[in-house]
């Protein structure tokens, strides 16, 4: 069993309004063969609480206009690691240093990736945008 083709569309639409607010290492792992609770993990990284929390709002605006919106929501006043539970997918947008320290990758190493179809190396764009300011 993969994940759904409409999982795969929302996660890719996630993928593309994180990537428009510069969203670092974006990936999405199809997790439907290791967890019953979802199809999808989309994980995305930002270098501050506030750039974590515009993802955030980007990604929520993006699907909101598809009129999806999440069962359930954590973090969000931390602005550390912020949980957007879509049911067949789930979104995690985390600090840098969070995503490092809890790895959700590694964790989930056996899992396939995703093809977002992002079209350009969204960490390219980041660093670009870095270096410019």
């Amino acid at each position: 069993m993969t994940a759904s083709d409409s999982s795969i569309a929302i996660a890719r639409h996630a993928a593309k309004a994180a990537a428009e607010k510069i969203a670092h290492d974006i990936v999405a792992l199809d997790v439907s063969e290791r967890l019953a609770l979802a199809d999808v993990f989309l994980i995305a990284s930002a270098p501050s609480e506030r750039q974590v929390n515009a993802i955030v709002d980007g990604i929520e605006e993006e699907l909101s206009k598809r009129d999806l919106r999440p069962v359930r929501r954590e973090g969000r006043s931390g602005g550390r690691w912020v949980l957007l539970d879509y049911s067949d997918i789930v979104i995690h947008v985390q600090h840098e240093e969070d995503r490092v320290f809890y790895a959700l990758e590694r964790l989930w190493k056996d899992c396939p990736v995703v093809d977002l179809e992002l079209g350009e190396d969204s960490s390219a764009k980041a660093a670009a945008v870095s270096d410019a300011e």
